[in-house]
């Protein structure tokens, strides 16, 4: 399964870029995100629960980030396993593209999925996992929003 996709965000690249590696946004963004912990600069431990039609599945796996170029772009790859409902590996490519006060985030994912997950068909799973990635990209950006915008009222009510 692969796909792309890009998200217009308004804040500057350096804020995004922040969010991308702050594992509370994470959190609240991933869909099904139960936990999520920083091992190191480049790695997360998380659990994730995961609905495809009628199974559902919870993940536990690690997070690597790799080809950083910071604030530009990274690759973030992702390994979890779901027990008796199999598998699930991927990557994400994320682009961070200036454009004035604005930040374009450019991705292209790849997902493969195995065991019991692999037998549910691969329209469904392409639609499930492309719909996962749509949310999290568009709660991301909300996410991004409201934390500049917190920000902002900060400064703005400071003697």
């Amino acid at each position: 399964m692969d796909f792309t996709g890009e998200e217009r965000i308004a804040a500057p690249r350096d804020i995004v870029w922040a969010a991308l590696n702050d594992p509370e946004i994470m959190r609240g963004c991933i869909p099904g995100c139960q936990s999520i912990e920083r091992l190191s600069p480049s790695a997360f431990e998380a659990t994730i629960k995961v609905k495809f039609s009628l199974l559902s599945a919870t993940f536990q796996g690690l997070l690597t980030l790799s080809d950083v170029d910071a604030p530009k772009s990274y690759t973030l790859s992702a390994e979890g396993k779901g027990g008796l409902a199999g598998f699930a590996r991927g990557s994400a490519d994320i682009v961070l593209e200036e454009r004035g006060a604005e930040t374009i985030l450019h991705y292209r994912s790849k997902a493969e999925l195995g065991g019991r997950l692999a037998q549910l068909g691969a329209r469904l799973l392409d639609s499930t996992s492309q719909k996962l990635a749509e949310g999290f990209f568009s709660d991301f950006n909300a996410a991004v929003v409201a934390k500049m915008a917190r920000a902002e009222g900060l400064f703005k009510s400071a003697p």
